[in-house]
C-alpha cells in the first residue's frame, strides 16, 4: 500500500457521500433529482388510492417493489460469497496481476485488504436491501389499514394514515437506493485491483454517470415534462 492508495480510498468516500448529499438535498442547475421527484409521485399514488375501493393495482405495485428489493439482496449475498472465493484463490490471482503491465503489484496482504473492502461494500448493500425489504413489508401492512373509499368516515384521519404509508414507502425506497448506489460504486472500486489511479478514475466516472441520470437523463425529463407529445 502506498500513499496514493490511501488518497484514492479517501476520494472514493468523499465522492460517495458527496453524491448522496447532492441527490437528496441539493438542486443542481435548479433541478431536483429523479429520486426526489419520484418521492413526490409516491405520495400522489398513495393518496390516489384513497379514492379506490379495489386496491389490487396498488398491492401489485407493492409486490413488485418487494420482489425487486429481494432480487438485489440475493445478488448481494452471491457477491459476498464470490469475494470469499476470491480470497481463497489469492495466489493464482496475484500471479495474474503481477504480469499485467498497468497493474500495481502490492503483494498478498494488499490484495486481501482490497477484497475485504469489496466484501464490506457488498455487505453494506445487503443490509440496506434487507432493511428496505422489511420496510416495504411494513408499508404493505400500513397500506392494508387504509379505509375503503365507500366506508370513509373521516377524510382527514384517512389522509393521516396515508401519510404514514407515504413516509414508510419513501424511507424504504431511500434504503433501496443507498444499497443500489453501493452496487454501482463497486464498479469503480474494482479499478483499485489495477492501480489507485484506475480506482479514482473509475469512481469519478461512475459518479458522473449517476449524476447525469439523476438530473439530466431522459427519464428525469420525461417525469418532469408536463407537455403532451
Amino acid at each position: 500500500m502506498q500513499n496514493v492508495d490511501y488518497i484514492a480510498l479517501a476520494v472514493f468516500g468523499i465522492l460517495w457521500f458527496g453524491y448522496s448529499y447532492v441527490v437528496e438535498h441539493i438542486r443542481l442547475f435548479n433541478r431536483i433529482s429523479l429520486t426526489e421527484v419520484m418521492s413526490e409521485r409516491r405520495r400522489r399514488w398513495i393518496y390516489n388510492s384513497l379514492n379506490r375501493d379495489l386496491k389490487m393495482i396498488d398491492t401489485q405495485i407493492m409486490s413488485g417493489l418487494q420482489n425487486g428489493t429481494a432480487f438485489f439482496a440475493s445478488a448481494s449475498m452471491f457477491a459476498i460469497g464470490s469475494c470469499f472465493a476470491l480470497i481463497g484463490a489469492t495466489d493464482r490471482i496475484d500471479a495474474v496481476f503481477r504480469d499485467l503491465p498497468l497493474a500495481f503489484h502490492g503483494g498478498r496482504a494488499a490484495f486481501e485488504m482490497k477484497v475485504g473492502g469489496l466484501t464490506a461494500l457488498f455487505g453494506y448493500a445487503f443490509f440496506k436491501f434487507g432493511w428496505s425489504y422489511r420496510l416495504f413489508n411494513y408499508c404493505t401492512i400500513l397500506f392494508g389499514g387504509l379505509p375503503m373509499a365507500s366506508h370513509m368516515n373521516d377524510r382527514a384521519e384517512a389522509e393521516r394514515a396515508a401519510d404514514q404509508v407515504v413516509r414508510m414507502n419513501v424511507i424504504a425506497a431511500k434504503n433501496f437506493n443507498e444499497g443500489l448506489r453501493a452496487i454501482f460504486l463497486s464498479i469503480g472500486y474494482l479499478g483499485w485491483f489495477v492501480n489507485a489511479y484506475m480506482f479514482m478514475g473509475g469512481t469519478l466516472l461512475v459518479v458522473i454517470i449517476l449524476t447525469r441520470r439523476q438530473f439530466f437523463s431522459d427519464a428525469r425529463h420525461a417525469i418532469s415534462d408536463t407537455t403532451l407529445p
